[in-house]
């Protein structure tokens, strides 16, 4: 592949990453206007058409692992996993 062509694709890439970008907010701004109208009418759910929109409050249990860390160190060793991944960006 030559210069020129990569150089297309990253510029296409960075513009579809732009247009999905712009898509995102245009969603959480509707995602917003639903939840308002949820907690105009103090409602978990709703339904419009053949929609059915939900807003519940979910709770869940997260280890603090700094904590953790901080306060049993050797413990924290133990059963601290390493991970490696991959990071791919278009500057």
């Amino acid at each position: 592949m030559s210069t020129s062509e990569l150089t297309g694709i990253a510029r296409e890439y960075r513009e579809i990453a732009a247009a999905i970008k712009e898509l995102e907010e245009q969603q959480e701004t509707l995602k917003f206007a639903m939840i308002r109208e949820m907690d105009a009418r103090q409602a978990e759910e709703l339904r419009a058409g053949e929609y059915t929109i939900r807003y519940v409050l979910i709770q869940s249990n997260r280890l603090d692992s700094a904590k953790l860390k901080a306060d049993h160190a050797d413990l924290y060793a133990t059963y601290c996993k390493a991970t490696t991944s991959t990071r791919f960006s278009v500057a």
